[in-house]
């Protein structure tokens, strides 16, 4: 009995700490009108000064996807501006896509062709990088569409901050698909829009894999992205936080970079499997143990291991509900059960004031249905995000670190926004 109990505290203890964590990185942007406010730097008429190389790593996709990202960033108001398809050797579909577009656009455009036995977004990215002539590389997923402003604004964020590297925004858009969608769309809103200032500040990042920017010469300087890690995102970030290095973070609704989220359940877990078990491959390389202050590296590990956290109560929470039901406890143990529903519920809360927000600035009509269906999918969500914790986990004990990629269906592509208009023209059309 007083084993069991103790599996049951220990399992609320987990939840509890992950929940609070995750609120409290979460409210970042909006603690003090400092924060909200220094989530983006005004750049004005900044002129442009710097030259860009954006990655487009692509694998199994449509070419309306490719196409359609292209587009964008031919639109780019930045003068300089070349575009480097990356794409395997095994992937003739792709490749030929690739090649298709290049042909359009044979002064802007490359063909990256990685040619390495073992296939991921790291090695792609790699192969690309010998590739580009840039003073300034970024990394563009493959169904991403971008605002024209957006490279001005970040050569302009380089020029005033000084900045090793800057971090753009991404949102997902097409939060009507699945029931899940609306939560995983709302999820990467926080991140973006909060989380990620916070990590940036403290001087510890896992970076996102879309819309980051980085010294062409700090890249080759530190010999690109890891080939075999799973979150080569997070990996470099950790990397060069260690380093030292200065990272910004932007946020601004007008220059959003906006992608879709999963459509189906299966490629949900895939792409949370895969990330959850990158998260614990940083961890064990143990780069963040460079963190130059104790605070720091306290952070790095609580960040990177809370992915283990979440296996572990996911496997404690079966034992907390049959010693519930088995057992008669003490009261005091049942009350200490509940303690993780609190900060899961203010998190409910403030994600229903979030998406409220999220409606605003992208121009999106969020009805009582949205709001409903964000709140009772709660549970369900958490589920899939505790199962594909434990996923990972025991990809990781059998050192199965294969790649699985998400599909991309195009569904961004039918989410209709204004966020692109001219500021007075989105006036006028509310």
């Amino acid at each position: 009995m007083g084993v069991l109990i103790f599996f049951l505290l220990l399992g609320s203890a987990l939840l509890f700490a992950i929940c609070a964590g995750t609120l409290w990185w979460m409210l970042h942007a909006w603690r003090t009108p400092e924060n909200f406010q220094a989530t983006n730097v005004s750049t004005g008429s900044v002129q442009g000064r710097h030259s860009f190389s954006i990655i487009v790593p692509c694998r199994d996709e449509p070419f309306d996807v490719m196409s359609a990202t292209v587009e964008g960033l031919m639109a780019q108001v930045h003068p300089w501006v070349e575009i480097v398809m990356s794409v395997g050797d095994d992937d003739p579909g792709t490749v030929q896509h690739a090649r298709t577009l290049a042909a359009l656009h044979p002064r802007n455009i490359k063909v990256s062709l990685n040619t390495d036995p073992v296939k991921n977004k790291p090695r792609q990215l790699n192969s690309a990088l010998a590739l580009c002539t840039g003073d300034i590389v970024g990394v563009i997923d493959a169904e991403s569409l971008t605002a024209p402003g957006l490279l001005s604004h970040i050569d302009a964020t380089f020029q005033l901050t000084s900045a090793d590297i800057v971090q753009g925004a991404v949102h997902l858009v097409n939060f009507r698909s699945r029931w899940f969608t609306l939560r995983n769309c709302l999820e990467y809103r926080i991140w973006f829009r909060s989380r990620l200032h916070g990590h940036a500040n403290s001087g510890f990042i896992p970076l996102g894999g879309n819309t980051v920017f980085v010294w062409r010469h700090l890249l080759e300087q530190i010999g690109g992205w890891d080939a075999d890690c799973l979150a080569e995102d997070c990996e470099i970030g950790v990397r060069l936080s260690a380093m030292g290095k200065r990272i910004v973070c932007v946020y601004d609704p007008e220059l959003t970079t906006i992608e879709e989220a999963p459509t189906t359940v299966p490629a949900f877990i895939r792409q949370r499997t895969r990330w959850s078990l990158g998260f614990m491959q940083v961890l064990a390389k143990g780069d963040w143990k460079q963190l130059p202050t104790l605070q720091r590296r306290l952070n790095g590990w609580w960040t990177l291991v809370q992915q283990h956290a979440i296996a572990l109560a996911g496997v404690l929470l079966p034992i907390a509900f049959v010693t519930a039901v088995a057992y008669s406890l003490p009261t005091g143990v049942v009350m200490l059960t509940y303690l993780p529903l609190i900060p899961l519920l203010l998190t409910v809360v403030f994600e229903v004031l979030v998406l409220r927000e999220f409606g605003r600035d992208m121009n999106f009509d969020i009805g009582l249905r949205d709001y409903v269906l964000l709140i009772v999918s709660t549970p369900m969500y958490q589920a899939l995000l505790l199962y594909c914790a434990m996923a990972a986990a025991v990809k990781y004990q059998r050192r199965n670190f294969s790649w699985d990629k998400t599909p991309h269906t195009g569904a961004h592509l039918g989410v209709s926004r204004d966020m692109f208009l001219n500021p007075r023209v989105r006036e006028a059309k509310a």
